[in-house]
């Protein structure tokens, strides 16, 4: 690479219409074997639960069947949300997947559910004050993932002594000064939430304090990526992910939409202006379009690295984009 800036990809496995969730799941994995070959620094997968439309709710069981199928690429979560499981639970299983494919996975960490509420329930976590135990939860796994102590009675097998690399994800300020008072590297999701974008990383750097994994701050944003030969061919496959958005604003989720000539006649303008403003951290464009955005996102946030994440119908699309996305990060 001509640069220092990594690379890398946020899935959520996303379920095209008229396709099933098997579908997107081998999709994925297809994802991940061309991004292994074309740079890409890791693969992510994210925790959602009764979406339709996502296909990655068993978060770890994905991980591993996509670290099975590649052999350098790091893989992890991003992220597992916490207060979804009991540390314990999370524990063994990246445990388990660390002892599988050594050095190659990550857990990325967020404190929101993931879903609604009444699927949050169906969990069997208890939802009373569940955000306020992610501190604790957070050391919870430090403490199991580290070696053994003399006396301790709870341990996880897998996981003792595995040092899986933990991130802490957010779209908040909050995760921003968590991150930096335990020393872990620290994600922001601006591909759906970018308003505190700017302000959470600069708190993130001022704030940070040295630990046993990460001596310097290291932060990365999430951005959508929709890339194309041409400006107007990637316009075009980005209206999936305008159309997704708006049904998310109406509450009528479903699976990924195809691609429509003209935006303007799916939604009121008011729905529009909505929609760009969350999706105000794209990348919609032809090569150079994706690389000045890239430069101009890089310089705003002074971010050490970039997660693409990119709802495309078509497979064949979604592909290339992530190739040309990957040019573009290598050309800066």
């Amino acid at each position: 690479m001509a640069n220092s800036i990594q690379y890398s990809i946020l899935d959520i496995s996303p379920i095209p219409q008229g396709f099933t969730a098997g579908d997107a799941l081998r999709n994925s994995l297809d994802v991940a074997q061309h991004a292994e070959k074309w740079g890409y620094t890791r693969y992510w997968v994210a925790e959602h639960h009764n979406m339709t439309g996502n296909a990655s709710s068993a978060t770890a069981v994905l991980i591993g069947y996509i670290a099975g199928g590649t052999s350098r690429i790091k893989v992890g979560s991003g992220g597992i949300m916490l207060t979804n499981h009991a540390p314990l639970v999370i524990a063994e299983q990246f445990g388990t997947l660390e002892s599988l494919y050594p050095g190659r996975i990550e857990l990325g960490l967020g404190r929101a559910p993931g879903t609604d509420q009444v699927t949050a329930r169906a969990l069997r976590r208890d939802l009373l004050g569940s955000d306020d135990r992610f501190p604790q939860d957070v050391r919870e796994l430090q403490h199991y993932f580290g070696p053994i102590q003399e006396g301790q009675s709870v341990k996880a097998i897998p996981g003792a002594d595995t040092n899986v690399p933990i991130w802490i994800l957010g779209s908040s300020l909050y995760g921003a000064q968590l991150a930096a008072h335990f020393g872990l590297p620290y994600a922001f999701a601006a591909h759906f939430a970018p308003e505190q974008l700017l302000e959470a990383m600069s708190i993130y750097r001022e704030l940070f304090k040295p630990s046993a994994q990460q001596a310097t701050p290291y932060s990365a944003f999430v951005m959508n990526v929709v890339a194309a030969d041409t400006d107007e061919e990637a316009q075009h496959l980005y209206t999936s992910l305008q159309q997704h958005f708006i049904r998310m604003r109406r509450n009528t989720r479903g699976q990924l939409p195809p691609p429509i000539d003209d935006i303007d006649s799916f939604c009121e303008p008011h729905e529009k202006v909505a929609v760009t403003h969350m999706l105000q951290c794209s990348l919609v464009g032809s090569l150079e379009t994706i690389k000045k955005g890239m430069r101009t996102w890089l310089d705003r946030t002074g971010a050490n690295e970039i997660l693409f994440t990119g709802q495309i119908f078509d497979h064949q699309a979604r592909l290339k984009s992530f190739e040309i996305a990957a040019q573009a990060a290598q050309s800066l």
